[in-house]
């Protein structure tokens, strides 16, 4: 089912501000600047597989931007490949600034400030994944954003033929597929991150530096699993139980939290998506790994300040132009 948000039915003096809203409520909070005295129709049209979306957004010149204040208000973590189709984009961040050309790619980090200026009228489609599935190192990551990717060479090939295919097919895909075929989409995007960074520094691939990395993706790929626990986790990858919190600790949170929190990121995003017929609560839950529901409400509450069925009624309610309110990004 395709989600479309258009400034199209509305008069020009209106268009702004909806479409700020608009771009802000399909991907992440983000300041929209206009660059037309009247502002052209705009749209974004939007499918989910699994946790990845795909937009394709079409509209007239305008900068976004991402700020430290945004970040510290909601502090999302989403890695967001762009991949142009019409008229170009400078996108910068982490002190690199590059040009966007039609048929060229380039990954942008939710976690750190970056601004995106297109100067003319555009086309793009944007895929929207959480960065804890790509299973990456950060410093790897940070290596790479804002940087182009033609689709004529390397691991960029066969990502940018599939992703193509994956944009034109979303609309088609059941749950299940769509949840495998995003998998597929996230590690490819891991590949060529890995093989990207090789290339510029050999010494960072195959050394116990990219065992945080490993285990995450190897617990992405299985939070569906109930049973998911730090000893098969641990067992998985050849290292003791205590090892595997050690590695958790460096970065504040331990190894069920870390679960619970990807869990808990999935089921928010499934109760958000608009459907003819909502899932139940109880499935969305059971779905990702939780055993109970009233335990997932109580750990669902804690994390986002109301009960599931609160979450899904708001992501449901209906705007004052027949568009769709979600709660958060």
């Amino acid at each position: 089912m395709s989600v479309v948000v258009s400034t199209l039915p509305l008069p020009a003096a209106e268009r702004a501000e909806y479409w700020h809203e608009a771009v802000s409520n399909t991907f992440i909070p983000l300041d929209v600047s206009l660059h037309e005295r009247e502002p052209s129709a705009a749209s974004i049209t939007s499918h989910c597989l699994g946790s990845l979306q795909i937009s394709v957004v079409r509209a007239g010149p305008q900068s976004v931007v991402r700020s430290r204040r945004l970040i510290a208000r909601d502090g999302e973590e989403w890695i967001t490949l762009t991949m142009q189709h019409r008229g170009t984009a400078v996108l910068d961040q982490d002190g690199r600034e590059v040009l966007l050309r039609p048929g060229e790619f380039a990954l942008s980090d939710s976690g750190r400030p970056f601004r995106k200026k297109l100067p003319e009228d555009f086309c793009f489609t944007a895929f929207h994944l959480p960065r804890a599935a790509l299973g990456v190192l950060p410093q790897d990551l940070r290596a790479l954003t804002a940087t182009v990717f033609t689709g004529d060479s390397g691991c960029a090939v066969p990502v940018a033929s599939y992703l193509t295919g994956l944009a034109r097919g979303a609309g088609t895909f059941d749950a299940y597929v769509g949840r495998r075929l995003a998998a597929t989409a996230a590690d490819l995007l891991a590949v060529l991150i890995h093989e990207r960074r090789g290339r510029m520094n050999p010494q960072a691939l195959g050394t116990a530096g990219a065992l945080p990395a490993t285990i995450k993706d190897y617990i992405v790929r299985n939070l569906a699993d109930p049973g998911l626990s730090p000893e098969g986790i641990a067992a998985a990858h050849r290292v003791s139980v205590r090892y595997l919190h050690k590695l958790f600790q460096g970065e504040e949170t331990t190894v069920s939290r870390w679960i619970r929190q990807q869990r808990l990121e999935r089921c928010r995003r499934e109760l958000s998506r608009p459907a003819a017929v909502p899932p139940t609560v109880a499935s969305v839950a059971q779905r990702w790994g939780f055993v109970s529901p009233s335990h997932f409400s109580r750990v669902f509450r804690a994390a986002y300040g109301m009960s599931p069925r609160e979450w899904q009624a708001n992501a449901g309610a209906v705007d004052g132009r027949g568009g769709r309110t979600v709660p958060g990004p």
